[in-house]
C-alpha cells in the first residue's frame, strides 16, 4: 500500500529506506536501513544485513534512475556464493522509503529496476540498480540473419518444449562434465539447457556444449559441487539453421531467418572468382 508521502514534508521526518528484491526464481527479499525490522505493504524488511544506497541519480531521456547498493554479505540472505552463482541477476528492485514509527501506512516509491553488475570485494557487496528499459533497447525492425533469431520454445519458435523435456538423474559429475544415470538419455541436447532440481546447484541453469551418449559437457562447470543421485531438468537443443528447423522439428513455417539472403560478399564477386 503507497502512501501520499505528505510527512515527508514534517519538520522532523522519520524515514527509512526499505529494498524490495525479488529473483526471478520467486525468492523475495526485504532490506531496510532502519535499525530494527520493519513490516511493509505485508513484507518484513529485515535491518540485519544492512544496506547503504547511494545517492540516486535522476538523467533525462530513456535511460532512468541509476542507483549503487552496498550491503554486507550473509549466509541467511545474501550469500557470496549465490552472487557468483547468478541467483540474483536480473532481480527486480523496487526501493522506496517508509516512515517507520507508522510502517503500516506503507512506502512512498522512490525507485524501481533491475539488479545489475555485482561487485564482491571481502565481506562486502557492491550492486548496480539498472532502469525497467523494457523494449527501449530493442530494434525497431529485425536484424537480418542467416540462422533463427528465435529459441526454441518461445513465442516467435512456437515449438512445444513439454515433449521435448526430460527428467534425469546425475550420477556423476567431474569439471563441467555430468554423466546422467540409466543409460536413458534422447539424443539432441547439444545448445540445449540443464537445470538443477536439487543440491546445492537447485534452480541454476546450465547450457549444454556438446553431448557423447550419457555425457555432457557444459559450457561451465556448476557452481556448487554437485552431489550423487542429484535430479536434472534437460531440455533440447537447435542449432538454429534451417535444415533442423525443417527436419527435426517440422517447423520452417516458423524459422526466423534469412539463410538464402545474399550477404555482403555479393559485392566482391565476379565472373569465374
Amino acid at each position: 500500500m503507497a502512501n501520499d508521502g505528505a510527512w515527508l514534508r514534517g519538520e522532523l521526518v522519520p524515514l527509512a529506506w526499505c529494498w524490495r528484491i525479488a529473483r526471478r526464481d520467486g525468492v523475495v527479499l526485504g532490506l531496510t536501513t532502519h535499525d530494527a525490522d520493519l513490516l511493509v505493504d505485508g513484507l518484513l524488511y529485515r535491518s540485519a544485513p544492512g544496506i547503504r544506497p547511494s545517492a540516486i541519480r535522476q538523467v533525462a531521456g530513456f535511460t532512468g534512475d541509476m542507483m549503487d547498493i552496498e550491503g554486507a554479505l550473509r549466509a541467511d540472505a545474501i550469500a557470496a556464493d549465490d552472487l557468483s552463482a547468478g541467483r540474483w541477476d536480473g532481480a527486480a528492485i523496487r526501493v522506496s522509503v517508509v516512515d517507520w514509527e507508522t510502517p503500516a501506512a506503507g512506502s512512498v516509491l522512490v525507485a524501481e529496476g533491475v539488479l545489475g553488475a555485482v561487485t564482491i570485494i571481502g565481506t562486502q557487496f557492491m550492486a548496480e540498480l539498472g532502469p525497467h528499459r523494457g523494449g527501449l533497447d530493442e530494434a525497431m525492425v529485425p536484424l537480418t540473419s542467416a540462422e533463427c533469431r528465435a529459441d526454441l520454445g518461445d513465442r516467435a519458435c512456437r515449438v512445444p518444449l513439454a515433449p521435448l523435456t526430460w527428467r534425469r538423474v546425475v550420477s556423476v559429475q567431474a569439471g563441467a562434465t555430468v554423466t546422467v544415470a540409466g543409460g536413458m538419455v534422447p539424443d539432441g541436447l547439444r545448445y540445449g539447457r540443464l537445470r538443477w532440481l536439487d543440491g546445492p546447484n537447485r534452480g541454476l541453469t546450465a547450457t549444454i556444449a556438446a553431448q557423447d551418449g550419457v555425457a555432457l559437457l557444459l559450457t561451465r562447470a556448476p557452481t556448487f559441487r554437485a552431489v550423487a543421485n542429484t535430479r536434472v531438468e534437460l531440455i533440447a537443443g537447435c542449432d538454429k539453421r534451417a535444415i533442423t528447423c525443417g527436419t527435426r522439428f517440422a517447423n520452417i513455417a516458423n524459422f526466423r531467418g534469412e539463410p538464402h539472403l545474399p550477404g555482403v560478399d555479393l559485392l566482391t564477386r565476379y565472373p569465374g572468382g
